[in-house]
């Protein structure tokens, strides 16, 4: 496919453009990411047979294959794992949606071991964040707007941190794996009210990654210094939504469903964009 052959010419690029930041991390910094093809997201054969042929295809050590942390995705990130394919699980919403992901991750890793290979395979799971105050933004008082996603990211962070303490992580690691780190997405902030880096500021929390738009990422740069993020508990905001009416579970549920047609959306807009620009050239060329 002729996206493929663009995208890879790129990533390969920004690859080599980070290698060196990933070499003097040992690993740990320094990745571009490659989505497989939305239109697969319930397809976990489909998924799998993809992100195979992108690494193979994309052949650098740095390279994330992004899957979607749909029902059919995890079961394709879990053998992509075990196959050595560095993952990066993409659409997820909730701490729950994070702990399937990690699971996973981590059985793919546990198969590694108990096969005899390397566990040291490089993984992310993105949580969106500006998206759940986009949806419940006409449903709640004022006093509640732009606090669900900062309180629902807190949430599934002192999951992550859990998990890394947990005598499963610990064994996993002791064997020579790496964790899987948590990546902030969707930091934009959408409120034009509301602080240019609310996201990025209530987010600075360690052992995690955020990634921003431009525009964020410039705020950012003109922006004072700020320290790390507290750790508060975020029971009583959550308490304080519950109240106003809002199913956290449901929601998340439907932002998944909504970002998986949404990048759908956005993939055939992309692919009929170069098929017309193709044919166009294809036709002055005859």
């Amino acid at each position: 496919m002729l996206f493929f052959e663009l995208a890879l010419e790129d990533l390969r690029q920004a690859a080599d453009l980070f290698r060196p930041i990933y070499d003097q991390s040992d690993g740990v910094d320094g990745w571009v990411s490659l989505e497989v093809s939305p239109l697969l997201a319930h397809n976990t054969t489909g998924t799998l047979a993809a992100a195979k042929a992108l690494h193979n295809l994309a052949a650098r050590p740095n390279l994330f294959i992004k899957i979607p942390g749909t029902s059919a995705g995890l079961p394709a990130v879990e053998e992509a794992i075990f196959a050595g394919i560095p993952v990066n699980v993409t659409l997820l919403f909730s701490g729950k949606q994070y702990v399937a992901a990690a699971e996973a991750y981590m059985r793919g890793i546990e198969r590694r071991i108990g096969a005899g290979l390397n566990p040291d395979v490089g993984s992310v799971a993105s949580l969106f964040v500006s998206r759940w105050d986009v949806a419940v933004a006409q449903q709640v008082p004022e006093i509640l707007r732009n606090q669900l996603g900062i309180a629902i990211a807190k949430d599934a962070y002192e999951v992550y941190r859990t998990l890394l303490d947990s005598p499963r992580w610990q064994r996993i690691q002791n064997a020579g794996a790496r964790p899987q780190r948590l990546l902030w997405a969707s930091t934009g902030t959408k409120d034009p009210n509301a602080s240019n880096i609310l996201y990025v500021q209530a987010l600075a929390l360690p052992s995690t990654i955020n990634t921003m738009p431009e525009a964020t990422l410039n705020a950012l740069a003109a922006h004072a210094e700020f320290g790390e993020a507290p750790r508060e508990k975020n029971d009583k905001i959550l308490t304080e939504f519950a109240i106003a009416g809002i199913d956290t579970e449901a929601v998340a549920v439907q932002l998944i469903g909504e970002g998986v047609e949404s990048f759908a959306d956005s993939w055939n807009d992309l692919l009929n964009c170069i098929a017309s620009k193709s044919a166009a050239l294809k036709a002055v060329v005859a």
